[in-house]
């Protein structure tokens, strides 16, 4: 399906761009006109996808965070929206992957797991709220999964986060809807990226079955490209042969 551009020029921020879904968002915003602040801890990484982004025509900064580093998240973002020089959208698709039976899993474990999958998805949007307010305008857009509502063995830390994620995105979505900012929540079932190659990962998946971040990415693209008048709140996005 091809997305028309955006009417006006659209800055976005997207955390873990260096691969995976963060990367296929950032070069498919690129190619419809976007221009990209991209976020991940390696800025080796990230200049990669920058370049390409470049070539294809948009202005793209790269911003090394540690998004585990909690307690700082809020103001690198803010920092990296003011560097930027203002963002109209958020994309929070940075995590990890953990499997383990909640009767194994440590306190540290299901903290880090927490920690990264959804507190510091709450920071990056309150690094972003007064400039949106400030413009009545923004797309917030998270990335959960399926395990958050589908509920698997080992994957319990897990889904619990992304559960996090759809609740803190609906209800963001009606806290802010009346300063013209919308929120919306993509939950992909598996997805070919480097979280099943991760240690704190233990499945044996066909991977090609699986959605690829391209196939995730564009529906991304095509959530931020409704007008003002229209959003998509929550979408669900399946392999075509189901949940693995």
């Amino acid at each position: 399906m091809e997305i028309n551009p955006p009417s006006n020029q659209q800055r976005a921020i997207i955390t873990g761009a260096s691969s995976g879904i963060g990367k296929a968002t950032a070069l498919a915003f690129a190619k419809s006109g976007i221009d990209v602040a991209l976020v991940s801890r390696s800025l080796d990484k990230l200049e990669i996808v920058a370049k390409t982004a470049r070539e294809l025509g948009v202005e793209a900064k790269v911003y090394a965070v540690d998004l585990a580093e909690v307690g700082n998240v809020k103001a690198s973002i803010t920092e990296v929206a003011n560097d930027f020089g203002g963002i109209n959208i958020l994309v929070n698709n940075a995590g990890m992957g953990y499997t383990n039976l909640l009767s194994k899993t440590s306190l540290s474990d299901w903290q880090q797991v927490i920690d990264l999958n959804l507190s510091s998805v709450f920071q990056c949007i309150l690094g972003v709220l007064p400039l949106m307010r400030s413009q009545n305008a923004g797309m917030i857009v998270n990335v959960a999964s399926i395990a958050a509502t589908n509920f698997f063995p080992e994957w319990g830390a897990y889904g619990v986060s992304k559960a996090g994620v759809i609740a803190l995105t609906k209800t963001l979505a009606v806290e802010e809807r009346s300063n013209g900012i919308r929120a919306v929540v993509i939950s992909p079932g598996a997805v070919n990226t480097a979280i099943w190659d991760t240690d704190t990962v233990n499945a044996d998946l066909d991977r090609t079955s699986m959605l690829t971040p391209e196939i995730v990415a564009q529906s991304i693209l095509h959530a931020v490209s409704l007008p003002p008048q229209a959003v998509i709140e929550e979408m669900t996005l399946m392999p075509g042969g189901g949940a693995l």
